[in-house]
């Protein structure tokens, strides 16, 4: 394991030293938690109220319990997963093509539910449910240490906020796996700030099986190893740290990489992975081949053929990329920087965009620290409550079933 003595020096998230500003007057861990609450009370709120209007679906009959209501769409195949385990042959539609299966859904979170399941005996929705809560209050903590190395306290608090009422908050309390891998995601950042390199390794072999991010993350340690060689005449950068720092980067491009072999060991089929995530989409564009980046230029001239979707498409990248430029997002660090830059690039090479694509872009959290920037108190009153209103929307459009709904979450 890493313990360099550098820790302080080279990369810019690394080196910050700011002056000291006033902090809460509570422990920040307390602060961080009562946040958190705050932002979970809201969301069970909104929860109890849809799942007490919600119509017989294919999951459940009317008016569900919340906690049957919190484990629709995804979390039945983490379910069928927890319970059953992957099938050793692939389900093949009557076109011929590979059809939906729990290939899809990587087994960390389900092995994990399914512990708490046995060792608590607890059914699956409460177990679900409450291991979600648990590695999103974890994630929470983490998230308000990793900003608070680079941005003033009050910042990195108001950040937080963002953070636990965000429109796609509710997932943390939702059978998803996507809390653990926010949980994950912000360690492995919090340890490339502290230069822990050598700790890295267990957290992005656990999230190779969590949820695809381990190749953003082998590419952000590329970026990573590229600018402290640049600078390692202002900063040392050791031969050690650079083997290990290559090393690492390549644990996390073959971790990413894992869970496509395992599939295609255990049925037989090469692509099995790829096939069966092709499969969700070709509800919208018929079973394609996938190219890279491509997903998107076809999504755009799903949702607005022509001229216009491509217009679209140019102005969300260069939305992106001013965003990436602004003084506020360069004060995250560098290393926050490169993995933004890097998901979005992994993102746009590999997803379709459609209801989904909301949930897909929660890895992009650290982003709220540039966002919680701003100390009008206008300023945050109006993105607290437009964060609401969005996650509102985004649980009565993405959630709520309604009849035959083609907008997952």
């Amino acid at each position: 394991m890493n313990n360099s003595r550098e820790a302080s020096r080279g990369t810019g998230s690394a080196r910050v030293r700011r002056r000291p500003t006033p902090g809460p007057r509570v422990p920040w861990w307390l602060a961080v938690f009562l946040i958190f609450a705050g932002g979970r009370i809201v969301t069970t709120v909104m929860l109890a109220i849809l799942a007490n209007n919600q119509a017989a679906n294919a999951w459940t009959g009317a008016q569900p319990s919340l906690l049957d209501f919190s484990s629709l769409w995804d979390g039945r195949w983490y379910n069928i997963i927890a319970v059953s385990g992957y099938p050793s042959e692939l389900p093949i539609t009557a076109e011929g093509h590979v059809g939906e299966s729990a290939w899809a859904f990587l087994p960390a979170y389900p092995a994990i539910v399914r512990g708490v399941m046995v060792i608590g005996s607890v059914p699956w929705n409460v177990a679900a449910v409450g291991v979600s809560l648990v590695f999103a209050l974890a994630a929470t903590l983490v998230f308000y240490k990793l900003l608070a190395r680079v941005v003033p306290v009050q910042q990195a608090l108001f950040a937080v906020v963002l953070f636990s009422i965000a429109p796609v908050s509710p997932l943390f309390q939702l059978a998803y796996a996507e809390s653990m891998q926010l949980f994950l995601i912000a360690v492995a950042l919090y340890l490339l700030m502290l230069r822990r390199y050598g700790w890295m390794i267990p957290v992005i072999l656990v999230l190779s099986f969590t949820r695809p991010a381990a190749l953003a993350l082998a590419l952000a340690l590329g970026f990573h190893w590229i600018y402290r060689f640049g600078k390692r005449s202002r900063g040392r950068f050791p031969m050690r740290e650079r083997v290990l720092v290559a090393v690492v980067a390549f644990i996390a491009a073959v971790g990413g990489l894992l869970w496509l072999v395992i599939a295609g060991v255990v049925t037989g089929v090469p692509d099995a992975y790829l096939s069966t995530e092709l499969a969700w989409r070709s509800a919208y564009i018929g079973y394609q081949d996938l190219l890279p980046f491509m997903p998107w230029v076809l999504s755009s001239q799903w949702w607005l053929p022509g001229l216009w979707g491509y217009l679209a498409l140019a102005g969300i990248v260069l939305v992106f990329i001013v965003f990436m430029l602004t003084p506020a997002v360069k004060k995250l660090g560098v290393d926050v920087r490169f993995w933004l830059a890097s998901y979005g690039l992994y993102l746009i090479a590999v997803f379709f965009p459609q209801s989904s694509t909301f949930r897909l872009l929660a890895p992009l959290f650290p982003a709220l620290g540039a966002l919680a920037a701003p100390r009008s108190r206008v300023y945050r009153i109006v993105l607290v409550l437009v964060s609401l209103a969005l996650q509102w929307g985004w649980l009565l459009i993405c959630w709520r079933v309604d009849g035959y709904d083609w907008t997952p979450p």
